[in-house]
């Protein structure tokens, strides 16, 4: 096996591990129906968290490594395209989700009772718009991925 087809092997386990945890954050904390629920699905989605990214980081990596052992790959549209995309999905998180999750969290934090205020589910049906389009993102990376269109 070679160096090369090491890192693909690295590459595809790396988007099992990242992408496939990823894709189920959002359902994760839909399943609350009080407080303390909630509180407990945001400690899941935050231990899933560590796996999208680690996984993404491996993904990223990999993929500039395979780009820079075959450097035809940077004149493939679908490795381009797959590569802005991802680099704009990066960048989602801490300029989108990132402010949008910062008062979730807060609330989480301070709320009394067990009851799950209306501002919550206001404040996470946006967020999770956000997090809705960023797996569109990925999934349209995968397709690239596997069909290598142009």
């Amino acid at each position: 096996m070679s160096f090369y087809q090491v890192l693909v092997f690295i590459h595809v386990f790396s988007a099992i591990i990242g992408m496939g945890p990823g894709f189920i954050l959002t359902t994760v904390v839909k399943s609350g129906d009080n407080m303390t629920e909630l509180r407990h699905s945001y400690a899941i989605r935050h231990r899933l968290h560590i796996y999208v990214m680690i996984g993404g980081t491996l993904l990223l990596l990999t993929g500039l490594l395979m780009g820079l052992m075959n450097p035809s790959l940077f004149q493939m549209g679908w490795y381009v395209t797959s590569l802005v995309l991802f680099l704009a999905a990066l960048a989602i998180g801490p300029l989108v989700l990132t402010p949008r999750s910062k008062p979730i969290k807060a609330m989480l934090a301070s709320h009394k009772g067990e009851d799950i205020p209306q501002e919550y589910r206001r404040l996470s049906k946006e967020l999770f718009f956000y997090e809705n389009v960023e797996n569109i993102i990925f999934i349209i990376i995968i397709a690239l991925m596997i069909t290598k269109p142009f």
